[in-house]
């Protein structure tokens, strides 16, 4: 059985692109699942978002983000060495 690319826990550091400034977000997000077949992650934000996305994203919020975005991938054991 072929391993996903990102598994559930896994922590991915996802960019939002903002038309209107030009200015784009990095946030992470913890997956849930991950769907190869389609090249999406969804996930749980796991910070506050800088910009208001009108009050749509937020510390919690469940999203579905495509591999393009992601930027950064890390497992969870890699935030807790010391």
């Amino acid at each position: 059985m072929k391993m996903s690319t990102y598994e559930q826990g896994d922590y991915v550091k996802v960019e939002f692109p903002d038309e209107a400034t030009g200015i784009g977000e990095w946030m992470w997000l913890r997956v849930e699942a991950c769907d190869d077949k389609n090249k999406v992650v969804i996930g749980r934000l796991d910070n506050e978002a800088l910009n208001d996305y009108d009050g749509k994203v937020e510390l919690g919020s469940q999203l579905v983000v495509s591999y393009a975005q992601i930027r950064e991938h890390r497992k969870p054991t890699e935030f807790t060495k010391q």
